[in-house]
């Protein structure tokens, strides 16, 4: 079935199924007691699981954390996590190209796909647009997640929380297009059964994908299921269940001309993977969750969740690369020619499995009050993929292209190339040590197991292998100070764990896989509640890893040290009745040091503005009822595109605008929603990434959105 046709279908049975149960609710009489109550309210969000083990307070999370709830997602015609990002000024685009992967840093340090982003606290690979029409919220921990996560890049984690069935019926349709011709339908569907120990949340929607780069076109489906069952007041069993497809032509990004010189003369729509042969990079990803609590007391409780993802890549890519002429690689060359380069990756499978047990409780001895949380977590992952494709073409310009015939070759045969294990004990106990001071510490006990076939000799057919195997033991400190009910003050040490870098193609040891390593972080913070509606917080820190680049000669490698100092200012919430603001600033200096090489010690970690900023308001016309202006302004500061810092990418500033419209059409609740971003259609490289030897990617020119949501 065409994209079009689906997004038709799929809105037409959620109106006949809405309008259906509106008429049975009506038949049937008054509700049993509610058993589920879950949703939130619109607005900044006061809660979040991801710094912890189970829902907390955000002044008493003795961490940075941010979190965006489907209310302010729907506000801002949100749909996809890279614009979610731009609302926080720690994080930034990492090799976030246009049709492939939604990738990013925090803090500096770019995410691992392997293990930074989590569905409802378990690992899933972040290889792919992670769907949110079934997030509940998305919540970002900045900085060290040793302790919560286990394995995890330093600047942090991003969770995903799933919808729950809602206690009383929710029947909800967006549609929404852009100016370039993006076509988008959702549904949303929740609400409990006849017997209502059981509720369901149904979302699905489709996508006719137009994207501002000419050519980066293509299509996503997506659908999922989340229900529960209230086996007894004690006992809650919940699962969950999704599947996306998305095919869309990815989009490269832009190399230095003459290895030195930003390319001028080129638009944010210019696309070099335009050849006749380019065909789209095809995922296919799901999930499927479970949860189990059990109450034994008012005090103690225990949890059981697991979740298994599966994901299969097609990946084709006419890749620009260097300029064969004058023997440059990276860089293309003064004229804008450069390379192509056919890229096949065939059959690429992950299945990876995670599951954690928890225990949790609450007791005293003599005047200290404790709260403990011990448990168990096991994580599993296999990779599949073939030899990939990845030979010489031709040679295009980026100001006048060029027609050249592909290879005729594919990927090799699809076997298993890498197995990770990761088998961790852990324990937390929050004690209360006097009415305004409380001290978080917590011990994890990490094993990491990993199986890699690197390749096979060209010549003699033997196999290389890199396989390692190491045991952590990772601490976490943090001291809470109270000086005021609505005020916290914190401080917190930290180790955290992450899988060693991976040698890009271009590194004579590709496909290497350096061993974990450890990272240490210092955090001082406080926060405060000015009002029950809007929270203030500002954040010092210190991360301090292994720097990991490749050479002069040209082997990827961990040498010396990579440390990040910042600064951190939020404020979020209603600043008035009818003003809602949200406030990020982020002030970071970097500084790459002990590698014994004059060109990069003290300098500049790539893609890292000193500043960066995003200031969001929203004000609701008093003499309008239901009328609400938007604004966002983005700034970042100028950014190294290389590690020696020879060269830097301008700093940029982007405004985007929007308005809503609360009315009703009938019986219906109607939502209209438009919004144009980069409002002055400026020019700006929004991602300066050092893989592959660098790639730049140019921002959206200004884009005019419009959605309208029913609510039955």
């Amino acid at each position: 079935m065409s994209t079009p046709n689906f997004s038709f279908s799929l809105i037409a049975l959620a109106i006949l199924q809405a309008f259906s149960a509106s008429a049975a609710a009506q038949a049937s009489g008054p509700d049993l007691p509610e058993v589920v109550v879950t949703g939130s309210k619109a607005g900044a969000a006061t809660r979040a699981s991801i710094a912890g083990f189970s829902d907390a307070p955000l002044l008493q999370t003795p961490a940075s954390v941010s979190v965006f709830t489907r209310a302010q997602m729907q506000d801002l015609q949100i749909r996809s996590t890279s614009e979610v990002m731009k609302f926080d000024a720690s994080v930034s685009d990492s090799y976030n190209a246009v049709g492939y992967a939604e990738q990013f840093s925090i803090r500096g340090f770019a995410l691992d796909n392997s293990s930074s982003y989590r569905k409802d606290g378990l690992a899933i690979p972040g290889d792919t647009q992670i769907a949110l029409e079934n997030k509940e919220r998305v919540e970002v921990l900045k900085g060290l997640a040793g302790f919560q996560a286990g394995v995890a890049a330093p600047g942090g984690i991003v969770d995903y929380v799933v919808k729950r069935p809602t206690a009383t019926p929710l029947r909800s349709v967006t549609l929404g297009a852009s100016e370039r011709g993006t076509l988008y339908g959702a549904a949303d569907l929740g609400g409990r059964f006849a017997d209502r120990r059981f509720g369901y949340r149904i979302n699905a929607a489709a996508e006719h994908i137009r994207s501002y780069i000419k050519g980066a076109d293509g299509s996503r489906k997506f659908v999922s299921g989340a229900f529960d069952w209230q086996i007894s007041p004690q006992a809650l069993l919940q699962i969950d269940a999704d599947y996306q497809d998305k095919s869309q032509v990815s989009a490269p990004g832009f190399q230095l001309l003459n290895g030195t010189a930003l390319p001028t003369g080129v638009k944010a729509d210019n696309m070099l993977n335009n050849q006749p042969w380019s065909k789209p990079v095809d995922t296919q990803s799901s999930n499927i969750g479970l949860r189990f609590e059990y109450q034994f007391s008012p005090e103690w409780q225990a949890t059981l969740s697991a979740n298994r993802h599966s994901f299969k890549r097609d990946d084709y890519t006419a890749f620009p690369y260097g300029c064969g002429s004058a023997n440059l690689y990276p860089g293309y060359c003064g004229n804008g020619d450069y390379d192509v380069y056919d890229y096949q990756s065939l059959g690429e499978k992950k299945s990876p499995l995670a599951i954690q047990a928890l225990i949790q409780g609450k007791f005293a001895t003599g005047a200290l009050r404790h709260a403990f949380t011990a448990g168990a977590s096991l994580f599993k992952r296999a990779d599949r993929a073939g030899a990939y494709l990845y030979d010489y073409a031709g040679t295009s310009n980026l100001y006048r292209p060029v027609v050249v015939a592909p290879t005729g070759k594919t990927s090799g045969p699809v076997r298993e190339v890498r197995s990770e294990n990761e088998h961790a004990l852990f324990a937390q106990d929050i004690l209360t040590l006097a009415s305004d001071w409380k001290l978080h510490a917590g011990l994890r006990y990490v094993q990491v197991k990993r199986n890699q076939l690197v390749r096979e000799d060209a010549v003699t057919g033997a196999v290389i292998r890199a396989d390692s195997e190491k045991r952590f033991l990772l601490p976490n400190l943090a001291l809470v100070y109270n000086p005021l009910d609505n005020v916290a003050v914190y401080g917190a040490y930290s180790q955290g764990l992450e899988h060693g870098g991976i040698a890009s193609i271009n590194a004579l040891n590709r496909d290497i896989a350096l061993d974990p390593s450890k990272s240490k972080q210092l955090e001082l913070g406080v926060k405060a509640d000015l009002t029950p509606e809007l929270m203030v917080s500002a954040t010092l820190f210190q991360i301090r890893k292994g720097l990991e680049y490749v050479d002069a000669s040209r082997y990827f490698v961990r040498n010396g040290v990579a440390q990040n100092r910042g600064l951190e200012l939020a404020a979020q919430g209603k600043a008035t009745p009818n003003l809602t603001l949200g406030v990020s600033a982020t002030a970071l200096n970097t500084q790459q040091s002990g590698t014994g090489q004059v060109n990069i010690d003290g300098k500049r970690v790539t893609n890292v503005p000193a500043f960066k900023s995003s200031v969001y308001a929203d004000y609701a016309i008093p003499q309008v009822a239901g009328l609400k202006l938007n604004g966002t302004w983005l700034y970042a500061g100028k950014k190294a595109f290389n590690k020696e810092n020879t060269v830097f990418v301008p700093g940029y500033h982007v405004l985007n605008l929007g308005a809503s419209y609360a009315t009703r059409i009938g019986a219906l609740a109607t939502t209209f929603r438009a919004s144009v971003d980069n409002a002055l259609d400026k020019f700006y490289w929004r991602d300066v990434t050092p893989e592959s030897g660098g790639y730049l990617f140019p921002g959206a020119p200004r884009t005019v959105k419009v959605t309208a949501q029913f609510d039955f």
